[in-house]
């Protein structure tokens, strides 16, 4: 970085140059050093106004998903959440979240074919834990870690350091973002085998399965009615890979037994406090670019420096 002083002070030795030349260098000796205390200033100041935004932000984040009951600040608030879809009704219910873990889940299913009603709930002594849930709050208590290491009695001594944390920060919050909009993607096998169809009271007939899972703000569950293929069918047979929807006509084999889905139902229901925490993911992120953005342009600068 040039010392103003100093080179002021060397003009008049440059007798070969010309006045505008001279003029042209007074003007970006002061140009650089009002941009070098300006960034000493963000470093100081403003970085540290936007680190105590983003905790605020991520803060309110966080406490979405530990909301305490009303009068029981110990006890995570339940919520219960009606199923439903506006092009069918075979599959109704309700369902009860506390925090990242369903409570309570009671359905009613109409199979397709004969028109039987069915009605199942979650065993008393049972609560099925949204991972995704889990894994967001995860990744945003994380995000407040790295935030809380820089308080502001720490100086910043470079723009790089800056960055540094502003991307390790945007990790965590795009890993948390990712976890609430992409489901998994489950093979047939691992939906038939997993501990939710365990749950439920009376247990799920050998010819259904479902899956809960959280896709952006809605709680949705899917219901997959299954017919047995015959040993001796004629039928191709092709196994279906991982998805997070398997579609009618999907076939999977468990126990020497080939299946093959004959209806799919999918229902969901609007959380508005995971709404409320995707925008809080939004802002934090453009927070955090807003300030890489204010670094990079003084990075700019310097290096369209020719001296």
């Amino acid at each position: 970085m040039l010392n103003p002083q100093r080179s002021l002070s060397e003009l008049p030795k440059m007798s070969s140059a010309s006045q505008v030349e001279r003029a042209v260098l007074v003007r970006a000796v002061f140009t650089s050093a009002a941009a070098e205390e300006e960034f000493n200033w963000l470093l100081r100041e403003e970085v540290h106004a936007v680190l105590k935004q983003l905790q605020d932000v991520l803060k309110e984040a966080s406490r979405r998903f530990t909301m305490p009951s009303p009068g029981l600040e110990s006890q995570l608030k339940q919520e219960n959440f009606i199923l439903g879809s506006s092009t069918m009704d075979q599959v109704k219910g309700v369902l009860t979240l506390q925090g990242e873990a369903l409570t309570q889940a009671d359905i009613n299913l109409k199979m397709a074919k004969s028109s039987q009603l069915l009605h199942f709930q979650f065993r008393d002594d049972k609560h099925w834990k949204l991972q995704q849930i889990q894994d967001a709050r995860n990744h945003v208590n994380q995000a407040l870690h790295l935030l809380s290491c820089r308080d502001e009695t720490y100086h910043f001594k470079t723009g790089a350091e800056v960055n540094k944390l502003m991307d390790a920060v945007m990790l965590q919050l795009t890993r948390a973002r990712n976890r609430l909009t992409t489901p998994a993607s489950l093979t047939l096998p691992e939906l038939a085998t997993s501990g939710l169809m365990k749950m439920f009271s009376p247990p799920m007939p050998g010819d259904v399965m479902v899956n809960f899972y959280i896709n952006l703000s809605k709680l949705c569950l899917t219901v997959y009615q299954l017919h047995v293929l015959p040993p001796n069918t004629t039928k191709n047979f092709k196994p279906a890979g991982s998805s997070v929807v398997h579609n009618p006509g999907a076939m999977f084999e468990l126990n020497n037994n080939r299946f093959e889905v004959s209806h799919v139902h999918k229902v969901e229901c609007v959380v508005p406090w995971l709404s409320d925490t995707l925008v809080f993911f939004t802002i934090s992120l453009q927070l955090c670019q807003q300030l890489k953005d204010k670094i990079s342009v003084f990075s700019s600068f310097w290096n369209s420096r020719s001296f």
